[in-house]
């Protein structure tokens, strides 16, 4: 869940008040690593730095900018807020790091009641404890002070989620984006909802978020599929293209994949199936289901010796592929 983070606006002057002037004039470097190197210890300038790398989700460095910060001035909320922000978001934090990111929630909430992203950032530590109820009463707190926060809403949805309220977790997110209708991520997540109760209102969601979020392969491909499981093939076969075309092996080897899918299986055109299939484990080796579909094809041609090969990659790559497993064993 990403929250709206609070990015530090500060002259440059004012970046520099607690480094060491140099002794000589010289011409300040403009971008903000290279300002770090020459005054490593100025907290204005960690606490920039470090709300930038939380919002490109490199945690490593919003920790090292956290932690430091923090080491300098523990008084000082605003690092001790970077410090929270990392310890309760970062994708491999521990329980004990939730539970220590909420005692500088805490601290923060008590010197400042209506820090809205503080009472948020406390409520999503008791949600991943699975204490709802506190969740709740720190999210309604802050709905409370400003009713249009959009966070609020995505953290409410959330919970619901991890609760099995469906209804409640849809109108959540939608409220949200009422708040924020350039909000992404509710978008997708809708999407994805009503795509798992086989409803097509879905492609709307998945449309608005690609509009918004242009050239995103995540949404791309979420896209693609939900037109090809509703059977608007040719916009599937576009996005699938534009997938194959990207530079990331991942999203290349499932736009290829999934062209051959729809070759074989709505076209019955078994060369041009085997052609993307071939390609996508070219392009990703280990692609499990491209072998295995190899291998349909191959049989489908009467092609024993190509199609037991390609199942035997599939179950090279996972000895407990039942379908590979059976089809294999049906040939021999």
């Amino acid at each position: 869940m990403k929250r709206i983070l609070f990015i530090i606006s500060i002259s440059m002057v004012c970046f520099l008040q607690s480094c060491e002037e140099p002794k000589e004039k010289i011409d300040e470097p403009k971008d903000l690593e290279s300002l770090l190197d020459l005054y490593p210890d100025s907290i204005p300038l960690l606490l920039k730095h470090g709300n930038e790398m939380i919002i490109i989700r490199d945690y490593v460095k919003a920790m090292a900018d956290g932690a430091k910060s923090y080491r300098l001035d523990s008084n000082n909320l605003e690092a001790r807020m970077l410090y929270a922000e990392v310890l309760n978001n970062r994708p491999e934090r521990t329980l004990a790091e939730v539970n220590t990111a909420q005692k500088h929630y805490h601290v923060i909430v008590d010197k400042q009641p209506k820090n809205l992203k503080a009472l948020i950032g406390l409520a999503a530590t008791y949600s991943q404890q699975q204490d709802f109820e506190a969740s709740f009463k720190y999210i309604n707190q802050a709905l409370r002070i400003n009713p249009k926060y959009r966070d609020a809403y995505v953290l409410k949805g959330s919970n619901y989620r991890l609760l099995g309220n469906v209804e409640y977790t849809k109108s959540s997110y939608e409220t949200a984006i009422q708040q924020d209708p350039t909000f992404v991520e509710a978008y997708v997540l809708l999407g994805a909802m009503y795509q798992a109760e086989k409803n097509p209102v879905c492609i709307e969601y998945y449309t608005t978020a690609l509009e918004l979020q242009k050239g995103d392969m995540d949404i791309t491909y979420a896209l693609a599929y939900a037109k090809e499981i509703f059977n608007e093939l040719e916009e599937a076969k576009l996005l699938y293209r534009a997938m194959a075309a990207d530079t990331a092996d991942y999203y290349v080897a499932r736009g290829l994949f999934h062209q051959g899918y729809l070759k074989q299986f709505n076209e019955n055109d078994l060369d041009s199936a085997i052609f993307f299939y071939s390609s996508a484990t070219t392009t990703h080796p280990y692609y499990l289901e491209a072998w295995h579909n190899l291998g349909l094809c191959y049989t489908d041609q009467g092609d024993k010796t190509q199609a037991l090969q390609s199942f035997a990659k599939a179950l090279k790559i996972n000895p407990e592929y039942t379908l590979s497993r059976e089809a294999a064993d049906a040939l021999r």
